[in-house]
């Protein structure tokens, strides 16, 4: 998620935790654990596909960030006198404002390695969008006023409130991937190597279904709105035979894996490039990587690029279309 939902986050499991006297204190805190995890970043792993696909990788993963919380909870037990008057709540903080992060990134299309140092895929149940303001504005709202207002009880009530709000529309956020896939399911007509769902921009209302089949993908909108109105899918070559010859290059591997599988080859200037399907919409990707340069009759690996991308109004224009035309 975006860096402001992640402060908020943060700020609000912690603060809720602790007694009154302490609450903005430990919303203070929580913000910067809150905000910790996606320090790297600023870590460079050598190319871009290596940055690309090692974020969210060892400090988003359970099994670095409840040490860390058990470690930093034990110094501050030590060191932090308000840790020291309330060590289990501040136990809780400390904790929460830390997993709950990787947790909620985990939600979105791009995906979380939870479990690395294992070596599965990323999680990405993908069932909200990066930047969601009904997701972020209750909790917003919340660490607002408790940071403004601490000792006053109608501020923790307001805090409380924004975090049930905000995880009520998280599950609601479930509820609707399970209608939309299921729906995806009813309108196929051949069997797909797989399907992948995300909402679009800004909502969780409309949502971009992409299925894979052996040589091509389907694209296709879905609107809660209109719960009768079938998807039209348009179908787009995958340049399967172009991704085969590039097998054997350690940045297709990676992107492959990465993404489950949900990529796309194209051949721009002499370059391969290969998209991330999950992400953006056909003709926008957001993620396109150089991962090799034509050379008939050759093609040669190179240290892999990320292309430039830009926001097309165009899509956000589609996306308010969509919602507001008459059912």
């Amino acid at each position: 998620m975006d860096s402001l939902t992640q402060v908020v986050l943060g700020a609000s499991v912690a603060a809720v935790c602790v007694p009154q006297v302490a609450k903005r204190k430990a919303a203070v805190i929580g913000a910067v654990l809150g905000t910790l995890p996606d320090l790297d970043v600023l870590i460079n792993y050598g190319d871009a596909v290596a940055n690309f696909t090692y974020h969210r990788g060892f400090s988003h993963s359970l099994f670095v960030l409840f040490p860390f919380a058990i470690l930093l909870w034990a110094l501050l037990k030590k060191t932090y006198q308000p840790v020291k008057d309330a060590p289990m709540p501040w136990f809780f903080a400390i904790t929460l404002a830390l997993i709950t992060h990787p947790l909620l990134d985990a939600h979105t299309a791009y995906g979380t390695q939870l479990f690395w140092p294992m070596t599965s895929p990323p999680i990405s149940w993908s069932t909200i969008f990066i930047i969601d303001p009904l997701y972020t504005l209750p909790l917003l709202i919340g660490t607002l006023l408790i940071l403004i207002k601490p000792d006053k009880t109608w501020a923790s009530r307001t805090l409380i409130s924004g975090i049930v709000i905000s995880t009520g529309y998280l599950a609601w956020t479930w509820s609707a991937k399970l209608a939309v896939d299921n729906h995806v399911q009813a309108s196929l007509e051949n069997p797909a190597s797989a399907i992948f769902s995300t909402p679009t921009a800004f909502n969780s209302l409309l949502w971009r279904v992409v299925v894979l089949h052996d040589d091509h993908y389907q694209q296709g909108f879905y609107s809660l709105l209109q719960p009768a109105k079938p998807i039209q899918f348009e179908s787009f070559d995958l340049n399967k035979a172009l991704l085969n010859q590039t097998q054997n290059i350690a940045a297709v591997q990676r992107l492959t894996w990465f993404t489950h599988g949900f990529i796309k080859t194209t051949i721009i200037d002499d370059h391969v490039v290969i998209s991330d399907l999950r992400m953006g919409t056909e003709g926008n990707y957001v993620f396109n990587h150089a991962v090799a340069k034509i050379e008939h009759p050759h093609i040669s690996e190179i240290e892999s690029l990320l292309l430039p991308y830009n926001i097309n109004p165009a899509d956000l224009a589609f996306i308010w279309d969509t919602l507001t035309q008459k059912h």
